[in-house]
């Protein structure tokens, strides 16, 4: 099977919806992998795997590490990797030497940074010498902190021309898609209409090309529910009835039985005896 490239999803804007869900582990990006067009490595990992307040403290060999993983346990997404917080913002040169180190450690197919109009001149270099870039604007979890929190992009019409600009500025530098996040409805829509690459939503519209969600929110693995979150499965609670019943069968000496353990070669037993 031939994994998917960064071309095939600039081909499937306005044809395909694209299907994205996150993926820090290799048991969830082979569960997954069959059914998405493209899997991220998100920083969002911080958060979800580490319990971290927010995506801030994630490193570059955490994303490394946990990249090779996603990579080497999938076969069909193409598979995109965050950049964290403090490894492409200071130059253009910190951005290509942290961005070609996940490339070829990871052989990931690109990578996703944050930021529209202020990283054209980064996202324009990183394309320049073959860095494939997803651009991120919105709600920008990097961010948050100098935004005073989550707070969803848009709301008012006047502020529209900012995030046009930005998306814009992404699409003239080169990025490949984009990711709309938290972001209102209308202008998500909009942004969507005006760009030529593709747009993927989460928190933003039904209207763009693609959407994405984290996974382990999408199967009631965390405790974080947005208003966007959708909870397909709840495998939190599955765990919490098999491990209450693995813990009774314990005290209650029920588990193992004789399936569960291993006896000695008869003949062995035999010659011990004699």
């Amino acid at each position: 099977m031939k994994r998917k490239s960064i071309i095939d999803i600039k081909e499937q804007k306005g044809k395909d919806p694209i299907v994205c869900l996150t993926a820090y582990t290799a048991p969830i990006a082979r569960a997954v992998d069959k059914y998405v067009d493209l899997l991220l490595v998100g920083d969002s990992l911080g958060m979800v795997l580490y319990d971290y307040e927010n995506t801030l403290p994630v490193t570059l060999d955490q994303m490394i590490e946990h990249s090779k993983s996603v990579v080497e346990a999938s076969e069909n997404a193409c598979v995109v990797v965050d950049m964290p917080f403090g490894t492409y913002e200071e130059s253009i040169n910190l951005a290509f030497n942290n961005a070609a180190r996940i490339m070829k450690e990871t052989h990931c197919d690109g990578i996703k940074l944050e930021g529209g109009q202020n990283m054209y001149e980064t996202v324009k270099y990183l394309t320049d010498r073959s860095i494939p870039v997803m651009g991120h604007i919105g709600l920008q979890p990097q961010s948050v902190v100098i935004d005073g929190g989550y707070k969803i992009k848009g709301k008012n019409k006047f502020d529209w021309s900012k995030y046009i600009d930005d998306a814009k500025a992404l699409e003239n530098a080169g990025a490949f898609s984009m990711v709309l996040e938290g972001m209102a409805e209308p202008l998500a829509t909009e942004i969507t209409s005006q760009v030529s690459i593709p747009t993927i939503g989460i928190g933003a519209s039904p209207n763009c090309d693609g959407q994405i969600l984290v996974t382990e929110d999408m199967i009631g693995l965390t405790n974080i529910t947005p208003k966007f979150v959708k909870e397909y499965i709840n495998i939190g609670k599955l765990i919490e009835e098999a491990a209450n019943s693995y813990s009774n069968e314990v005290r209650n000496k029920e588990f193992p039985t004789k399936n569960h353990t291993y006896s000695m070669n008869p003949t062995i037993i035999k010659a011990n005896k004699g």
